[in-house]
């Protein structure tokens, strides 16, 4: 049992040391490849330790799926309050990079949606399967000089799913898909023009961006100072006609 017990562990190190390795030659810094980060690779590539990178899948998963699976397959447990740091410290640059895709079940799902969920892109799923054979040093290379065209049709698809909103300065804003963000267009586009003709909007809230329209200056000139910490309504649109 003990030999078990360290073979076990073995190949826990291993599989981990592997993930990071491959993090590194990905190009993510030491912070984005550390443990946390490699733990988080290998769940959303459902790999147990002793499992070949052959047999690497790409299942959805949300975040507590993900330190579920390392505390069931690694025997590292992760506390709920850890949510944040998976999320911040993994996730969020797996997905800025276009190493993992957002919600691809469903681009309407809200960002900050409790059913948000993650998967590894195809094409690095592809790769991620090579790792250890005569042709993953090829397929890296492949794969890093078209990961800017890899990245792009990621970012493309997002876009696509974006909701645009016309401001009534003529200037148009896109918001993050789902939630609130259908009534916020109808606000700023139907009820705004009606209701408050030619006032200005100087602020709407978006899950992915907390200021994405912010007219600062302009509500300096109307003696209003907000600090980066204030919490907003999802609108504000000053109607000076009519104060």
């Amino acid at each position: 049992m003990a030999a078990e017990s360290r073979a076990s562990d073995a190949a826990r190190k291993r599989k981990v040391g592997e993930a990071m390795e491959i993090l590194k030659l990905l190009g993510f810094n030491p912070r984005q490849s550390n443990e946390v980060a490699a733990y988080t690779f290998l769940a959303l590539l459902d790999l147990a330790a002793k499992a070949p990178w052959g047999a690497a899948l790409n299942p959805l998963r949300g975040i507590t799926p993900i330190i579920e699976f390392i505390a069931k397959a690694y025997g590292v447990r992760y506390a709920p309050n850890t949510r944040e740091t998976i999320r911040d410290e993994a996730v969020k640059y797996f997905v800025e990079t276009g190493l993992s895709l957002r919600n691809p079940d469903d681009p309407s799902r809200p960002t900050n949606s409790g059913k948000t969920v993650y998967q590894i892109e195809p094409t690095a799923l592809a790769l991620m399967r090579t790792f250890g054979t005569q042709t993953w040093p090829a397929q890296l290379q492949e794969y890093l000089a078209n990961r800017a065209k890899i990245r792009r049709v990621v970012e493309r698809e997002r876009k696509l799913a974006r909701i645009p909103v016309k401001l009534p300065s003529g200037n148009r804003v896109t918001l993050s898909p789902g939630g609130q963000n259908p009534l916020i267009k109808k606000i700023v586009e139907e009820f705004c023009p009606r209701f408050t003709p030619g006032a200005t909007v100087v602020y709407i809230g978006d899950a992915e961006s907390k200021s994405l329209s912010l007219e600062a200056a302009y509500l300096e000139g109307l003696g209003v100072v907000m600090a980066p910490s204030t919490k907003m309504p999802d609108v504000v649109e000053p109607h000076t006609e009519r104060q």
